[in-house]
């Protein structure tokens, strides 16, 4: 493996609470020191990186992406995906598990793994389903998916209505200490809506998806995890009551954590009004926050790009996810990257499917929202994207400690960019932040010793190949 010589970076570790000026050496795939003017033991071979006024940090972790493999390699394969997910500073991703045919025993996580080893570019893990098809009628086998090396079971796309089943499921997870994740949706209360349901939905005569169809699961997930015990992570939060329930659930000491996605603390569902209207109604969006002005984005309105489950929900829902994700209630960030064939969402608003993709910005919208909008530190943001993630899924990975696998993310917080289809390295488009301004940016992902993305500026600063 080569090895490299980061120099003078901020590295900011939040497992070990380092944030200094110092140097990184990586030596055959592994983190050897830590250290100011760092010269003795720097292999000969050593590519050097002057980093200074970067940000050194463990390489990031989504936990929540689809990759579309088996069955719907169309809109994504685990080549693109990881290739976007290396592109978005992530050294690690979770593969969801609806798939076709779903993720729901050994011989399909087999499979999976060993296209991951030939294909993809990041460490590529796999969430494994809780029910036999995603259909939420039977148990899939969790003992021989945990034994075949998944990280979680989630029926991801698709809740568990059934009660019991869902008690049972945490159960068995218990039991063999597996995380579940739960896509928070009462179907009876949502029904077939298609947007959030409020002021919005009425004014563009689009069927409604109330906030409270999360909140009923989430309130379910809580109870279920105080009876079994079990650790219940509940997936893309964007309700107020359901972070509050959260919120309270943690203070009580249960086993209950919660995700959030930038687009739910970065949009509302005044963006599928389109151009003027949700600078009107909503002035706190994207460019009034960090992005330091720039243009408005106009868009069409009942735009498709803006479609997604959960849904953009109102203001107050997005104050209250940000605020979440500050007082650490939300103690992870995520994308849930959902790729789309283009003619799947080039359709009437009711029947695009639901989801964007976001592996590619992310990191931007989560800088821009709560670094440069001055609600939180650079340190804690990392954290919820590295020690957060990796302590929930049990995985070594997620530090910068000497003697750890390699992974290394350099960011600039500060440089302002604009996300076009043309840089995007997924399969698909459905993203509703193509054209706007973006302030803060990966510039390298390291895996194991070997760098898998590398942008113009930081190959510019390559000092050395000794």
């Amino acid at each position: 493996m080569n090895s490299l010589l980061l120099t003078g970076g901020r590295v900011i570790d939040p497992s070990q609470s380092l944030d200094l000026t110092a140097d990184v050496l990586v030596v055959e795939g592994k983190v050897a020191m830590i250290g100011k003017g760092i010269d003795a033991g720097v292999p000969a071979d050593a590519e050097v990186v002057d980093v200074s006024g970067w940000v050194v940090c463990p390489g990031l972790i989504d936990l929540h992406v689809h990759l579309r493999e088996p069955g719907q390699s169309a809109k994504e394969t685990i080549a693109t995906g990881s290739a976007a997910a290396a592109r978005g500073g992530f050294s690690s991703i979770v593969a969801m598990p609806n798939t076709s045919p779903a993720i729901d025993n050994p011989g399909t996580v087999a499979l999976i793994q060993a296209k991951a080893e030939r294909e993809s570019v990041v460490n590529l893990y796999i969430a494994g389903a809780i029910t036999k098809g995603i259909a939420g009628e039977e148990l899939a086998p969790i003992g021989s998916l945990k034994k075949a090396g998944v990280v979680a079971i989630t029926d991801d796309g698709h809740c568990v209505q059934n009660n019991d089943i869902m008690r049972r499921a945490l159960e068995y997870a218990r039991m063999f200490d597996l995380p579940v994740f739960d896509h928070c949706q009462d179907y009876g209360l949502v029904t077939d809506g298609v947007m959030h349901e409020g002021y919005w939905s009425a004014l563009l005569g689009l069927r409604g998806w109330p906030a409270t169809g999360e909140d009923m699961i989430v309130a379910r997930n809580i109870l279920l995890a105080e009876l079994t015990g079990a650790h219940i992570h509940c997936q893309h939060i964007s309700s107020a009551r359901s972070v509050e329930m959260i919120r309270q659930a943690k203070g009580r000491g249960l086993t209950v954590t919660g995700e959030a996605c930038p687009h739910h603390f970065t949009l509302t569902d005044a963006a599928i009004a389109g151009g003027e209207e949700f600078w009107k109604k909503d002035g706190r969006g994207i460019c009034g926050i960090g992005a330091g002005g720039g243009d408005r984005p106009v868009w069409p309105t009942y735009d498709t790009r803006f479609k997604m489950n959960p849904p953009l929900r109102s203001a107050a829902d997005r104050e209250a996810v940000l605020q979440g994700v500050v007082d650490g209630t939300l103690e992870i960030l995520c994308s849930d990257h959902a790729p789309h064939c283009d003619y799947e969402k080039d359709v009437e608003f009711d029947y695009a499917p639901f989801g964007i993709t976001g592996l590619e910005n992310e990191l931007a919208l989560a800088l821009m929202q709560l670094y440069h909008s001055g609600r939180m530190g650079l340190p804690e943001i990392i954290r919820r994207y590295t020690e957060a993630p990796a302590r929930l899924l049990r995985l070594q990975k997620g530090t910068l400690k000497p003697g750890s696998d390699a992974d290394v993310t350099v960011i600039d917080p500060d440089m302002s960019w604009t996300f076009t289809v043309a840089d995007t390295r997924s399969k698909s488009t459905n993203n509703p932040f193509y054209g706007w301004p973006l302030k803060g940016a990966p510039l390298m992902t390291v895996v194991a010793g070997a760098t898998v993305h590398q942008d113009a500026r930081a190959k510019a600063r390559v000092m050395v190949i000794k």
